[in-house]
């Protein structure tokens, strides 16, 4: 059975990945379909849901379109999470490999910065990154995997380690290729399916994360975020809830999605594998 038939027998990969769906189409048309700038004002300020179907999510207390709001929302939300989870993926396996594939004195050293990093709770580090740094979508993006790249790096370690001395690693070195291509080369490759399996939860913890940060006030100022539509709802919270719940509940359903769909693609894999 294909990988294919096997995801689309998991309900909750189904779920997931239909969520996932939602998410990018929203994310591709919202340009097409919300052309305007969704920061600027759209109609009358604290217009109710279904009042005006030319604003069918009504208005914010500035008088700008809510549902453009959540499309343009959705294209930070994916940007993001798929960029931190990148840069995190790819720090942690080039620290990773190294510390492995190495060992010695480089694995003990790199092994006591990911230590570090570790102690310092991820929320914790982008936030005092991005307060001395300054919001931007570039340094969202780093202070998330400034937090979240540890993980993959122990596991390629892990994976690295049991790799290399294999035969085929052996026969790169008889031949005299250089250790850095061996390493990246001929032992990555086949250390990565267990790092790529933390994408989901590095994905999903991102966007999170970058809600939370525009919810503080310290998201990119220059783009609508989820995260900034709930704190921009909360100062009205009692006259116009539906402001924080909307986008509340596009941000809740998008986290249980990537969460979802990663672990259907997991368990595809892992079937595989054990049948293999």
């Amino acid at each position: 059975m294909s990988l294919f038939h096997r995801f689309t027998r998991s309900p909750e990969a189904i779920a997931g990945a239909v969520t996932l769906g939602v998410l990018v189409i929203m994310a591709l048309v919202a340009p097409l379909v919300f052309p305007r700038d969704p920061l600027s004002i759209a109609g009358p300020a604290l217009l109710r849901p279904f009042q005006d179907w030319s604003l069918p999510l009504g208005t914010d207390r500035l008088g700008r379109d809510v549902l453009a709001g959540l499309f343009h929302g959705a294209r930070t939300s994916l940007a993001i999470g798929l960029a931190s989870a990148a840069t995190a993926i790819i720090i942690g396996t080039i620290v990773g490999t190294l510390a492995g594939f190495i060992g010695g004195l480089t694995d003990e050293v790199l092994m006591r910065v990911t230590d570090a990093f570790q102690t310092v709770p991820g929320f914790l580090l982008a936030l005092a990154f991005v307060s001395v740094v300054g919001p931007s979508l570039f340094v969202v993006v780093l202070a998330i995997a400034l937090g979240t790249w540890t993980g993959p790096a122990r596991i390629a370690r892990a994976e690295v380690l049991s790799i290399r001395e294999r035969d085929y690693v052996a026969s790169a070195r008889v031949i005299g290729m250089p250790p850095l291509e061996i390493a990246f080369r001929e032992v990555l490759p086949n250390a990565l399916p267990p790092v790529l399996a933390l994408s989901s939860v590095i994905v999903a913890a991102a966007i999170l994360t970058e809600a939370a940060l525009s919810f503080l006030g310290l998201g990119d100022p220059n783009r609508v975020t989820w995260g900034g539509m709930i704190a921009e709802g909360r100062t009205v919270l009692r006259s116009a809830p539906f402001l924080s719940i909307i986008p509340g509940i596009a941000l809740v359903l998008t986290v249980l999605g990537v969460y979802l769909a990663g672990e259907g693609a997991v368990e595809t894999t892992a079937t595989r594998r054990d049948r293999s």
